[in-house]
């Protein structure tokens, strides 16, 4: 399986659609979304290419093949246009023989863990939120 994860487009439409052109030409079966979808939040810059209603029209051209939690730019509005489950702020899903914590980074961190009680089993505590690459393993999980 092909899974391609992805974080805090935050409206931009040219982002959007360079991921989703990459996913088709690299054949991604499972697009996994860690939230702030459609706006750029009051702290952020307004991102190139910004139009939020292009941006679920594309999101939701892939619907079926998306897997989505909730990020703290993301409203409960935007449920009403995404045709794709985004409230849950976190899911723990088993994707490509590894067993990920899936969540947008503003709970749940590497600073902010979750219990193992939430971990349910996870290897891997996979967010975006803070828009820099990191990787760390922390007693056991990578984060």
């Amino acid at each position: 399986m092909n899974v391609w994860i992805a974080s805090d487009i935050h409206g931009s439409a040219l982002y959007c659609r360079k991921l989703l052109d990459l996913m088709e030409k690299r054949g991604a079966d499972r697009l996994v979304l860690l939230g702030d979808l459609l706006y750029h939040g009051p702290r952020n810059d307004l991102p190139e290419g910004y139009d939020p209603k292009a941006v679920f029209a594309m999101l939701n051209s892939v619907k079926d093949r998306i897997l989505c939690v909730h990020g703290n730019c993301d409203a409960e509005v935007d449920q009403m246009v995404l045709h794709f489950p985004i409230e849950a702020d976190f899911q723990v899903e088993e994707l490509c023989g590894r067993r990920l914590f899936l969540t947008h980074g503003h709970h749940f961190n590497v600073d902010q863990r979750p219990s193992q009680t939430l971990l349910d089993g996870a290897g891997y505590v996979v967010y975006g939120h803070f828009h820099v690459p990191m990787r760390r393993l922390e007693d056991g999980v990578w984060y």
